[in-house]
């Protein structure tokens, strides 16, 4: 295996800015917990391919209900991999559980963009049977697999980065 990326959290002062986007209700105290409580992504086995990304603080989502989850997390990888992101299996399987974007791309560049390369997942319990999924803080809902990818030989591309969803359109 190639040791290709280093998770790390992002700084307290950019997880409150986008936490209080998402809970406007948490004080700077309690998010200031939720903060302390972030763990890493880990994968589970030593052949498993996907990083687990471990929900900072409990949710539950009905059938068609959505939540974006600032995970507190950003990524340094080495040039020419991608981070894709993709709900657990298990919460796919039982809830419908998808991410809004379908699959989630993080590219290395993120990592160095004005809010410090945050990784924001949002989700939708996208089940038919109108059944609530809940997480608990702490449980894994999403997970990661770095990709090694190629460029064409005639790529030129040579812009930089600054900002997430949709910055990069040409």
């Amino acid at each position: 295996m190639k040791r290709i990326a280093q998770f790390e959290k992002v700084s307290f002062e950019q997880f409150l800015k986008d936490w209080s986007g998402v809970s406007a209700g948490d004080g700077e105290n309690r998010i200031r917990e939720i903060y302390d409580r972030i763990r890493l992504p880990l994968r589970a086995t030593a052949g498993s391919a996907g990083y687990d990304f471990f929900a900072p603080e409990a949710f539950s989502l009905k059938a068609g209900e959505g939540l974006k989850i600032p995970t507190g997390i950003r990524v340094r990888m080495e040039d020419g991999w991608v981070l894709k992101l993709y709900p657990r299996s298990g919460l796919g399987f039982r809830y419908r559980l998808q991410l809004d974007n379908t699959v989630g791309i993080i590219d290395g560049d993120y990592y160095g963009s004005d809010n410090e390369g945050h990784i924001q997942i949002k989700v939708t319990n996208d089940g038919r049977e109108g059944r609530v999924m809940s997480v608990a803080a702490g449980a894994g809902f999403a997970q990661g697999i770095f990709v090694e990818y190629g460029i064409t030989m005639d790529d030129s591309a040579d812009g930089m980065r600054n900002g997430g969803f949709g910055s990069t359109s040409v």
